[in-house]
């Protein structure tokens, strides 16, 4: 395998409504606004919304994410409405492993904008691209057991679930342990993709 930092991404990757992106410097205030509208939504499930983070705190984490999207070693995506622009949320390919290649799909939204099918659409064209572009021979979905919202993605797109982690996070409370659900979804599964 040649150097990741050298895999060719689009600019941006469409859907019939939306346009998925590679994060850039300065989108820290579109994600700060997002993750401080959405979050008492997003706090049961994703560890960076329990924390009130400042703009600046925000800011940097695009910027360090910028740097793992030019290494290859994550890549952070934000995901825009066509119509008007609007950031809306946040996905991207993660845990990659360019040996396999494999890797794993998360997600989250903007609350106002849940309920309307937005993450599906992303999620399958994430998930074609990186079977058909990146030759990808396993695309991973991982979410609490009792995140049924995000559950419904990975099983409308034709994901199997391969198995439950046990205890294998901490609820929001810092203290009990939580179940984590696999989903995979390789070459020969593809059903919905």
């Amino acid at each position: 395998m040649h150097k990741p930092s050298l895999i060719e991404f689009p600019s941006r990757i469409e859907t019939p409504r939306l346009y998925i992106r590679p994060c850039m410097p300065g989108d820290g205030s579109d994600v700060f606004r997002a993750i401080s509208d959405s979050r008492n939504e997003l706090k049961p499930w994703l560890p960076f919304a329990r924390k009130e983070s400042t703009l600046e705190e925000v800011e940097a984490g695009v910027r360090e994410s910028y740097a793992e999207f030019i290494k290859k070693t994550d890549i952070r995506l934000h995901i825009y409405l066509k119509e008007t622009n609007e950031f809306i949320g946040s996905t991207g390919l993660h845990r990659i492993d360019w040996d396999v290649p494999k890797v794993e799909i998360g997600y989250w939204l903007h609350t106002k904008h849940t309920k309307k099918g937005y993450i599906v659409e992303a999620v399958k064209a994430l998930t074609r691209f990186a079977l058909n572009d990146l030759s990808c021979r396993r695309v991973e979905i991982r979410c609490d057991e009792r995140n049924s919202a995000s559950r419904k993605v990975p099983e409308r797109l034709g994901f199997k679930l391969e198995g439950l982690f046990r205890n294998d996070h901490l609820d929001e409370n810092g203290i009990d342990g939580r179940d984590t659900c696999v989903y995979s979804l390789v070459p020969g599964d593809l059903i919905e993709i």
